[in-house]
């Protein structure tokens, strides 16, 4: 798995209250572009993320496609335990197939658990826990500090928690590493065997320029969403957790957006999405500071000179660094514990991984279990 890191500033700025916060949890609106942050309630406060947890699933989705392990033509196996998931759901039968392509579809749409499930088993050796293991760690290395994942749909869980702050990082970590693949959280309506399924994402038809992303709901939850749009050259995204009702995430966000891109000169609103008597928002918003990002940009160093790195086979991953110089470091401690030599392979973003590359399937599960027996962490790849 290339992990591909963003980094952090903290703290966290709160930058906007609001008199109505009962009718929502937290919200955060951020110029996807820059990180920087333009309004903040309640940020990062824990909070149950219900269906967006899909954004991370959708995101090793995405990193398993670029590289490989993935086809968009291929067919997943459908599980006993997928089959069995609790509703939202397409209700595929146990031992049915589903196109990769269309399970994609299928979490970015209609939120289906099944196919959550399926994913998660498919990619990580059967096995829903290992994924949601996966999908944690995952989230530490893109700068998600309060986030943990149990399993891969969002489906009600104590432990299962984030901030709106871990989304809209994880959100714009999937537009700037996956930029490809951001259509389908712009798909207003799917049809899958004869059944023709809504995006419950209300802003896709009430708002210009919105092109995504994803909503999620449980008792516990209450209504969120994570919209983005673009105007005017700007693009910005909006998260609302915790809404009292679907009529209330889809004003917040609307209201919310429109304000972010008033505040950076993209011009008055140019709709605002149906409104009910508890969905209005009165902001005391101050100019946000241009040292306010929850993003940077990626590092811009070189890599330094090393031994050209050893394509073919199979080999073994050490990290994704975001300098040269903590990617050597990792070299030479490979080097002093395991005796073997490790290559920088820049990835084109800003991160170099550290690969031992050119082995067979057996000589990279051995070097694996040396190193983590010795205490670092490894993946093998293909």
């Amino acid at each position: 798995m290339e992990i591909r890191k963003f980094l952090f500033v903290l703290p966290a700025l709160f930058l906007c209250t609001t008199v109505y916060a009962a009718n929502y949890r937290a919200a955060l609106v951020a110029d996807m572009n820059t990180g920087r942050v333009l309004i903040s309630e309640n940020a990062n406060d824990a909070n149950y993320p219900a269906s967006l947890t899909k954004i991370m699933t959708l995101y090793l989705t995405f990193d398993a496609l670029d590289h490989g392990r993935l086809h968009l033509d291929d067919y997943l196996i459908v599980s006993n335990a997928a089959a069995a998931a609790a509703p939202v759901k397409l209700g595929l039968a146990a031992g049915s197939k589903i196109r990769v392509e269309d399970a994609i579809i299928a979490l970015a749409v209609h939120s289906a658990n099944d196919v959550a499930r399926v994913l998660a088993e498919n990619l990580k050796g059967g096995k829903e826990g290992t994924f949601a293991s996966l999908m944690t760690r995952v989230a530490r290395e893109i700068g998600l500090s309060k986030t943990n994942f149990e399993n891969s749909s969002g489906l009600p869980d104590d432990d299962q928690l984030s901030t709106a702050r871990d989304i809209a990082l994880l959100s714009m970590a999937v537009y700037k590493h996956f930029p490809h693949y951001w259509k389908y959280f712009g798909i207003k309506s799917w049809t899958y065997n004869g059944k023709t399924y809504t995006n419950g994402n209300r802003l896709l038809g009430t708002y210009p320029g919105c092109d995504g992303m994803k909503t999620g709901f449980t008792n516990k939850s209450k209504y969120s969403l994570v919209a983005s749009a673009t105007r005017n050259g700007y693009r910005l995204l909006s998260v609302v957790l915790g809404a009292e009702s679907k009529d209330v995430r889809a004003d917040v966000s609307t209201r919310m957006l429109n304000r972010g891109f008033e505040m950076l000169g993209a011009g008055a609103p140019s709709v605002v999405s149906r409104s009910s008597p508890t969905a209005s928002v009165t902001y005391t918003t101050q100019p946000a500071p241009a040292t306010s990002p929850i993003v940077q940009r990626f590092a811009t160093d070189a890599p330094a000179a090393t031994p050209a790195y050893i394509t073919g086979g199979v080999g073994v991953q050490f990290g994704a660094f975001s300098s040269t110089t903590a990617a050597n470091s990792m070299i030479t401690r490979i080097q002093n514990t395991l005796g073997v030599t490790a290559h920088i392979e820049p990835t084109g973003t800003g991160l170099y991984r550290v690969r031992v590359g050119g082995l067979t399937e057996s000589g990279a599960q051995d070097l694996r279990n040396r190193a983590s027996a010795a205490g670092i962490d490894c993946y093998v790849f293909h």
